[in-house]
């Protein structure tokens, strides 16, 4: 390094010290640089959960999980990793449905719930949805997947083995390439 002290001396053995100073100090220790520069996942993390879900002042499900959380990543999603359970609620805040699952991802940007693990729906009447894959639309208020399906009455039993898609209530499920024994009573013929 060539440096010209035309100014004075002193002012020149100032700035070789300070410059050596920060050459000195620059490390490229790649860990501290990996630190500081990778991407972090916020995770806010709660336990024995009770939510509720309204619609313009009106009641639609309450939601209780032991714990829950919630990832701020590129989509936010909450995850309910050790079982849920929702009631959904009618235009007369009745229940009308109560779903169960291990296992719970909802898509906060998408209004939409992914549900694993032994998910089971019944409403009222008792009329039963079983799956192990689920998904949930919030905005349809509909259940669907592209797994096996069972779907339960007391005439019914039948199985979907290529999925299905129903309303919220259970009054209304279609089913994709249905399977199973079907009960239909006399008073149809």
């Amino acid at each position: 390094m060539i440096i010209n002290c035309s100014i004075n001396k002193k002012s020149c053995l100032v700035f070789i010290f300070f410059t050596s100073f920060f050459l000195m100090a620059c490390e490229n220790d790649t860990k501290k640089i990996n630190d500081w520069t990778r991407n972090k996942t916020m995770t806010e993390e709660a336990t024995d959960i009770v939510s509720y879900l309204s619609d313009h002042g009106v009641m639609k499900a309450k939601l209780t999980a032991p714990y829950m959380l919630r990832v701020l990543a590129d989509t936010v999603y909450i995850e309910f990793p050790q079982s849920m359970h929702i009631d959904f609620y009618d235009s007369s805040h009745h229940i009308e449905t109560r779903l169960d699952a291990l296992y719970g991802k909802y898509f906060e940007s998408l209004n939409k719930a992914h549900l694993k693990d032994s998910v089971v729906v019944i409403n009222v009447k008792g009329d039963t949805l079983k799956s192990p894959d689920l998904w949930w639309d919030q905005n349809t208020r509909m259940f669907y997947t592209d797994s096996v399906a069972q779907y339960l009455t007391k005439d019914k039993q039948i199985t979907g083995n290529k999925g299905l898609q129903a309303t919220q209530d259970l009054k209304s499920v279609t089913f994709k390439y249905p399977t199973g024994p079907i009960m239909v009573s006399d008073s149809l013929y």
